[in-house]
């Protein structure tokens, strides 16, 4: 593995998540490697849903910062934060589609908004986008007219759409079958592999957890603060932390571990 292949993409350094004078979380300390699939894990409540908002800059730290190849994001300035993002893609727990959009115009929409591309050449990577993610054809369907799964693979062709560095999900897999929960995990890893890109992604669920995971970081919600980090099938045999192991070998919710894990 070359230094790039195993630096630090994100660090997370310090960092405090408070509401008013409430502590979500604090002293968090953790890097995402380039080219990581990094997983934010721990229980309900504990503030997973937060870390990401914090991370993608819609939410300010009480303390501490973050950094994206080694420069701050938080003691950026609004057009150097703007130009961070830029090499963000985006999916969030419901889709996020536009309902009165199809799912051609839904692609395309980043597409327009920031790139000079031709209209020609939007509707070629549109299409191109929307076959990597097994919607090919599927340009004129709006997101009513497509299962869960179908629109969780259509808000990923749009999240794609600018040829990110980082791709970020919350939740991805929630509200789906178990069939359509694993193909998804199957289409993350495929398109981390192609793309080289980092994935950050906030899930519960074991078989996604081991499945596709290559590092996480667990969040305690008693101590409000990490008590672990790597990967979670070490922590799932090794953690010190007894709540560690209960979570990652957990049965009582209906979550099976996967059989194979990513290797």
């Amino acid at each position: 593995m070359t230094e790039r292949e195993d630096s630090a993409h994100i660090s997370v350094r310090g960092l405090t998540m408070a509401y008013g004078a409430r502590v979500i979380q604090h002293d968090l300390s953790f890097d995402v490697r380039r080219g990581d699939i990094f997983v934010i894990m721990g229980g309900s409540g504990c503030g997973k849903s937060t870390l990401l908002k914090h991370m993608l800059g819609l939410i300010p730290p009480a303390a501490g910062d973050i950094l994206y190849n080694g420069e701050s994001f938080v003691r950026a300035q609004p057009s150097e934060q703007e130009a961070m993002r830029r090499c963000w893609g985006i999916t969030y727990q419901s889709g996020g589609l536009f309902s009165a959009m199809t799912l051609g115009e839904n692609v395309a929409l980043p597409l327009q908004l920031y790139t000079s591309y031709r209209e020609e050449e939007i509707d070629d990577i549109v299409a191109y986008k929307l076959a990597l993610v097994g919607l090919g054809g599927f340009q004129a369907y709006y997101p009513s007219e497509i299962s869960g799964g179908m629109r969780k693979r259509a808000a990923l062709a749009r999240a794609i759409a600018l040829e990110p560095e980082i791709l970020f999900f919350d939740e991805p897999s929630a509200g789906l079958d178990p069939i359509s929960s694993r193909l998804l995990d199957d289409l993350i890893v495929q398109l981390q592999e192609s793309t080289g890109a980092t994935v950050v992604m906030v899930t519960h669920e074991l078989p996604s957890i081991f499945a596709i995971a290559t590092n996480s970081v667990f969040l305690d919600a008693e101590t409000h603060t990490m008590i672990d980090y790597g990967d979670p099938r070490q922590l799932r045999e090794h953690s010190t932390h007894t709540v560690v192991r209960q979570f990652l070998t957990r049965s009582a919710s209906g979550d099976a571990v996967a059989t194979e894990d990513r290797q």
